[in-house]
């Protein structure tokens, strides 16, 4: 099957920011072509079936073009590897969702609030109240230092503990950011290929997109952008808290789900101008 050329340009669109990290990371085409080799083999045993059984080896060639000796080799039994959490985004997520969903925890606009670092300074509405509340094992302070170092949270001037933002996103730290990078994308790209498919209800996935604007009123636009959708996250997020107990009893089988926000600017391409 020819693929549609609509699709190869967007696919070539797609994949330049994307190679373009990848060189700067130091992962090369080869290395790239072994792992592409290895995900289209992975994919089509999962994602491929007939009647419920695995795809031979034939298919698998047939499918991806990936040759019969390769498939083989890299052919592993098995269900796939869960996504590997690191241990800070785990338990980052765990204390970003009580600090925003516990009503203690928040003002009256419904935002996370400072928090003293010390139980003696603010007892159960303190940073350290709120690790105890988590777990007993942990230490809130090198928890804070870690956090300081990510980027999740700052001090202010009243030397208390201020969450950066509402869900546990770090603004520093290689392994947890990339942890992000991989979830975030996988998910936003599944919706998008299953809106081009047309294989059932389309999932959300909606911009907006203009050109030809100033950068001080992209500017102003970013900040709206960033509060909006903030509001929109704090909500979503806290509807599922709320869920996730509640259904935490039901034996009903369970499903993920990923809701986000993302906002981008460039320079805009000058378009030719006609001749007159």
């Amino acid at each position: 099957m020819t693929p549609k050329n609509a699709l190869v340009v967007a696919l070539r669109r797609l994949l330049q920011p994307l190679v373009r990290l990848l060189t700067a990371q130091g992962i090369t085409y080869p290395m790239l072509a072994d792992l592409l080799k290895q995900v289209y083999v992975e994919v089509a045993v999962r994602d491929f079936r007939l009647e419920g059984e695995a795809p031979t080896d034939s298919r698998v060639t047939l499918l991806t073009g990936v040759h019969r000796k390769d498939v083989k080799r890299l052919r592993t039994p098995g269900e796939p590897q869960p996504e590997a959490m690191p241990e800070m985004v785990a338990l980052g997520s765990q204390l970003a969702a009580v600090w925003t969903t516990r009503r203690d925890l928040r003002d009256r606009k419904g935002r996370p609030r400072p928090l003293p670092r010390l139980a003696s300074q603010g007892g159960a509405r303190s940073f350290e109240g709120l690790v105890a509340s988590i777990s007993k094992d942990i230490r809130a302070r090198p928890l804070l230092d870690e956090w300081l170092r990510l980027g999740v949270v700052k001090i202010d001037e009243q030397d208390r503990v201020v969450l950066r933002s509402a869900a546990f996103v770090p603004s520093r730290g290689f392994d947890e950011k990339a942890f992000y990078f991989g979830h975030n994308l996988h998910d936003h790209i599944a919706a998008a290929g299953h809106n081009v498919q047309g294989e059932g209800p389309p999932f959300l996935e909606r911009s907006v997109h203009y050109e030809g604007l100033d950068a001080a009123s992209v500017a102003g636009i970013k900040e709206l952008a960033e509060r909006a959708g903030m509001e929109a996250v704090q909500s979503v997020y806290r509807e599922s808290k709320e869920h996730e107990t509640r259904d935490r009893k039901s034996a009903s089988p369970k499903q993920r789900l990923t809701f986000g926000i993302y906002f981008y600017s460039e320079p805009s391409t000058p378009k030719a101008k006609k001749d007159e």
